[in-house]
């Protein structure tokens, strides 16, 4: 089938989050299926700085923004190690600044006129380019408008009327909610901005207009499908996820072993390990880290790990409590990396400080270091509030490093905790559990150390998760499924 992505991040050439890894993959597991992707993303200043080579069409589009009108030009590069195509929308006035949404824990104040811009230029660009369509995928909130306009402005304007929909929710906290007079910006009949379709609390929401006018609406994990039917992971969108029930269904996304593989990963240099001598590769990979980050090197002390955005969301209000608690009472050590919240960089790095023969911390975002880390550590923690899917999970499983989660979104779709009946039928991966709790994720936490000391019983452990495959291959075929669903959907009027 012929699908355009419609997304504003998409690796190597834009990303800020899982976002960008899905579409990065996706489309290009896709094509290894028989289908067709094409990709469209606005042309950020961080696209030009990706390394890839990036020409010129020669072709633009011109779209009314209110009572103006906006030129921007058509650019063209492919993904990595694949024939996809890659279109990009040139326009430095909205495109050409630091960061892709905002800076300084702001939002671009312009952010609405931004992405309708970019809405209309991809159903403008579909026939400058002369693309062929069957599917246009709409990814969060910076293309919730594309349903929209596919069902308004466009709907009897060839190509447009033969193109079906999907929308895809990554992340429900993120809406894209604007002053509700920024509809005059989108061109749309005023007659839309009703509680059904446009309107959120008296405000223009771009995620609620995805969900209400695509043929089928999707997310990342079947669990994260369920749970925001209701509060207070609904974000308060309860009613119009519960109008699309029926046509709203949950992916979970895959992992890019290409990139994450302890047996090929060259940021492991000469220590890469697969299932057969992961004893081997893994113990030489944690000796390594533990020399990198600055910790005593001892391959009995278990070594614990987080690395991802420091925030409330990804659980780090308990990673540092545990930390704290310990710290005194444990020889555990500890390594975390990322960036976020300011009061979680001086909260980890006066503990870093105060404990560095137990806690090393990094703060800043290091790629190669994350791989490294995946490779060392013996756990991996993400006791997050809520999670859509996870991917580090993921990759945490195929590098033999135990995931200890909390049993929410994606996390509880991807990892079985290790309870003696799990163990028994050789099943279990990891460690979860319930209660949004410190005293919940440190008694999780002593359960791993525990099965930790039994070497035996951890090898298992850490072969059955080696052994899973959370490639994209599984999830493309079902969204390869779900985009002749749709389709007919859109022939017939009826989603099966």
């Amino acid at each position: 089938m012929n699908i355009l992505f419609a997304t504003a991040e998409a690796v190597p050439f834009a990303k800020t989050g899982g976002l960008g890894d899905v579409c990065g993959s996706l489309p290009r597991e896709l094509a290894k299926l028989g289908h067709r992707p094409v990709l469209i993303l606005p042309a950020f200043r961080q696209v030009f700085e990706s390394g890839i080579e990036i020409e010129s069409t020669g072709i633009s589009v011109e779209v009314p923004i209110g009572q103006k009108r906006v030129q921007g030009k058509l650019l063209r590069s492919q993904l990595p190690n694949s024939e996809v195509p890659v279109y990009f929308v040139e326009q430095a006035d909205y495109y050409d600044r630091p960061q892709l949404y905002g800076e300084n824990s702001e939002d671009y104040r312009d952010n609405c006129e931004r992405f309708t811009f970019f809405s209309r230029a991809v159903l403008e660009a579909i026939v400058a380019l002369e693309l062929e369509v069957e599917v246009l995928h709409c990814h969060d909130w910076c293309a919730g408008l594309i349903p929209a306009y596919l069902k308004t402005l466009y709907n009897e304007r060839p190509p447009f009327d033969q193109i079906a929909s999907l929308y895809t929710i990554h992340n429900l906290a993120f809406q894209g909610n604007f002053w509700h007079w920024d509809m005059a910006l989108t061109g749309i009949d005023w007659k839309h901005f009703n509680w059904r379709q446009m309107e959120f609390y008296g405000n223009l929401s771009f995620m609620k207009t995805g969900i209400a006018f695509a043929d089928a609406v999707s997310t990342v994990s079947p669990t994260y499908a369920l749970e925001i039917m209701n509060p207070p992971l609904s974000c308060g969108l309860e009613g119009a996820l519960q109008h699309r029930r029926e046509d709203l269904f949950g992916i979970l996304n895959g992992a890019d072993y290409a990139d994450w593989n302890p047996a090929t990963d060259s940021f492991l240099g000469d220590n890469c390990y697969d299932v057969s001598n992961y004893e081997t590769g893994k113990a030489a990979c944690k000796a390594a880290l533990q020399s990198e980050v600055g910790l005593p090197i001892d391959p009995d002390k278990p070594l614990l790990a987080a690395v991802g955005r420091l925030a409330d969301q990804k659980g780090f209000d308990l990673i540092a409590r545990v930390m704290q608690q310990w710290a005194e009472q444990s020889d555990a050590q500890w390594v975390i990396l990322g960036t976020g919240d300011p009061k979680y960089h001086q909260v980890l790095g006066q503990l870093a400080a105060d404990h560095p023969e137990k806690i090393a911390v990094r703060l800043e975002f290091s790629n190669e270091l994350a791989h490294r880390i995946e490779a060392g550590a013996d756990m991996f923690l993400m006791p997050s509030q809520y999670e859509p899917c996870g991917l580090n999970q993921l990759y945490s499983l195929k590098y033999g490093t135990v995931p200890v989660v909390r049993a929410t979104g994606g996390l509880a779709d991807t990892v079985v905790d290790a309870t003696p009946q799990t163990l028994d039928q050789g099943s279990a991966t990891g460690f979860s559990f319930a209660e949004y709790t410190s005293l919940a994720l440190s008694e999780t936490l002593s359960r791993a150390c525990s099965l930790f000391a039994d070497k035996p019983a951890w090898q298992q452990l850490v072969k059955t998760g080696m052994k899973q495959d959370w490639s994209w291959k599984t999830s493309a075929q079902k969204y390869g499924e779900l985009y002749k669903q749709i389709v007919e959907h859109a022939r017939r009027g009826v989603l099966q």
